[in-house]
């Protein structure tokens, strides 16, 4: 087995990545690269703009040593083919019906014999915290990403569960219906924002903004107990279905847990919820690690009648 693969965790505007070593399980100091990317852009300048990041950590190995890439990409996409499906979204349209991985092949110089992969973003964020975070003990873990958007994935012994009787349709929760839409409405910054407008009347950018001022201002505080209070009270029974020993929470927003943990913990333990909470210990860096795993061929073998169902 060749002993390198490059990680890549693609966000709605920027693109990152790292060469893992996976005899080691780690990542390879000094090859981690990321730029910004406009996904209003063309097709050709997207994917330069990818293949520009993603050549900077090539440059760390001989492409003889190189197992290939894997890639941490939001959907939707056609994940066992490395084709964008990027329709009627708001990110990536140019993308749509295109072939990810052959043109991204031409544009690396990589020849046919070298593998890119590819799956869902959280997906792989969930990986890479089951093999080498803050779940690398635990058979049975959800994670969850608090941010622009709300990220789930559920993994059995270091492999998604996609299907199933103990998780949601497509193995996560956004699009579950929660109050008066669906729980990204619900668990993503866009609630923060809206929240406290209808509280105090004035416009944030974000979460950020609330959590400063939460030491001084009840009603931020108070936004941020509802939050914990309301995810709780939705995530408990999933948890519970699951029997998830551990829940892994990272994103933006999980810098303020210490505003919103405490009433998230209370709901979960009114409903007789075991699960251990753990705060993500590699954080940005737990796509790039996960999505690497798809190379080794040992792994590949056990996760790749999955991905189809991603």
């Amino acid at each position: 087995m060749k002993k390198y693969a490059i990680g890549t965790d693609v966000g709605g505007s920027h693109i990152s990545c790292a060469l893992v070593d996976l005899e080691k399980g780690k990542l390879v100091e000094g090859t981690h690269n990321e730029g910004d990317v406009d996904n209003k852009a063309d097709e050709a300048t997207i994917l330069k703009s990818w293949a520009d990041v993603l050549v900077k950590s090539l440059k760390g190995i001989s492409k003889d040593d190189l197992a290939g890439i894997g890639f941490g990409m939001p959907g939707p996409f056609e994940y066992e083919n490395g084709i964008g499906r990027f329709a009627q979204v708001d990110k990536y349209e140019s993308l749509n019906g295109v072939d990810v991985a052959s043109k991204l092949k031409v544009l690396l110089g990589l020849d046919d014999s070298t593998p890119l992969r590819f799956m869902n973003d959280a997906s792989a964020f969930a990986v890479g915290e089951a093999w080498l975070g803050s779940a690398s003990d635990a058979v049975k873990n959800m994670s969850i990403t608090l941010g622009t958007g709300f990220g789930s994935a559920f993994v059995d012994s270091g492999v998604p569960v996609v299907d199933g009787d103990s998780v949601p349709e497509m193995g996560c929760v956004w699009h579950l219906p929660y109050a008066d839409g669906i729980a990204d409405d619900s668990f993503s910054t866009r609630w923060f924002i809206k929240r406290y407008k209808e509280e105090t009347g004035l416009e944030v950018s974000g979460a950020r903004p609330i959590a400063e001022a939460a030491s001084t201002n009840s009603k931020a505080a108070d936004i941020f107990t509802q939050f914990g209070r309301n995810i709780g009270e939705f995530l408990g029974p999933w948890l519970k279905k699951f029997d998830a020993q551990v829940l892994v929470i990272g994103g933006n927003v999980t810098g303020a847990y210490n505003l919103f943990g405490p009433a998230f913990e209370a709901a979960l333990k009114a409903q007789g919820v075991s699960t251990q909470i753990h705060l993500s210990s590699l954080k940005e860096d737990a796509a790039i690690i996960g999505s690497a795993r798809m190379l080794n061929s040992d792994y590949w073998d056990t996760i790749k009648a999955t991905i189809p169902l991603m």
